[in-house]
């Protein structure tokens, strides 16, 4: 039970060249490995939303990752906002595209 209270979640909101670069696969991808769950979508403007809860340390990797994603993305900004952890499936989830 003490385990779920160490649970951190943050929305994070990535723009830049990230839609159609395979940037949400490689979020997954990445996310999966570090064992978190949530989900990643595309928006209609162009940026991608990614929900991620887990410990701090892993959030923190994947957060470094995020700032570079995969080989063709340019990433310009990444909002942070810390959320109310959630009740998540066990996988990392990509999710339809959202107008938020």
């Amino acid at each position: 039970m003490a385990e779920k209270s160490l649970m951190v979640c943050n929305r994070y909101l990535i723009s830049g060249r990230v839609q159609g670069v395979f940037y949400r696969a490689s979020a997954q991808q990445k996310a999966s490995t570090l064992a978190l769950r949530g989900w990643v979508r595309n928006l209609v403007d162009g940026r991608v939303e990614l929900l991620a809860c887990g410990d701090q340390a892993a959030l923190k990797e994947l957060e470094k990752w995020l700032k570079i994603g995969p080989d063709y993305a340019k990433v310009s900004n990444i909002e942070v906002i810390t959320e109310t952890p959630e009740v998540l499936a066990e996988n990392f989830e990509v999710k339809s595209t959202s107008s938020l």
